[in-house]
């Protein structure tokens, strides 16, 4: 069973209350055991800069599922949880975000599914999470989680 590590993040409403919620949801779907989940930040917004601040963290999923089924189910949470993707500002306000960052070591660029997360190597707000879970951790193509947080300061 791959080891897939899911970006956590929301800006509206009880934040943590949200993420823990999701990540619960998480956990309640069929093949899909939460492994660890990482403390969650407090963190400035990226892009779109005239929002409310963001909690993330991360968590790491034991998944049976393919990377584009649990995809399916990041995204089915999403909409449980208040996130319209088709009707919202890119990187704009969320109630939650779950992004698929790794999906063991797999490398896959397919429509509407890229692992390692495009922009990973490039954000501190999930690298620090995913240092605090896995500071070892490879990230194919771009290196060591520790490394790469070790860049972004």
């Amino acid at each position: 069973m791959p080891l897939a590590y899911i970006g956590l993040g929301s800006n509206l409403g009880d934040r943590e209350a949200t993420i823990q919620a999701a990540v619960e949801a998480l956990g309640a779907e069929p093949g899909i055991t939460v492994a660890a989940v990482s403390a969650l930040i407090d963190t400035e917004p990226v892009g779109v800069v005239d929002q409310p601040r963001f909690l993330n963290g991360v968590a790491a999923l034991d998944s049976e599922l393919s990377a584009r089924d649990l995809l399916a189910v990041l995204l089915n949470v999403e909409q449980r949880f208040g996130r319209r993707r088709d009707a919202s500002v890119p990187q704009g306000p969320r109630t939650l975000d779950l992004d698929l960052l790794l999906y063991g070591d797999a490398e896959i660029d397919e429509p509407g599914l890229r692992v390692p997360h495009p922009r990973l190597h490039e954000r501190a707000f999930v690298l620090g999470p995913l240092a605090e879970l896995a500071p070892d951790l490879e990230v194919p193509g771009k290196g060591r989680v520790q490394t790469l947080l070790a860049r972004l300061h």
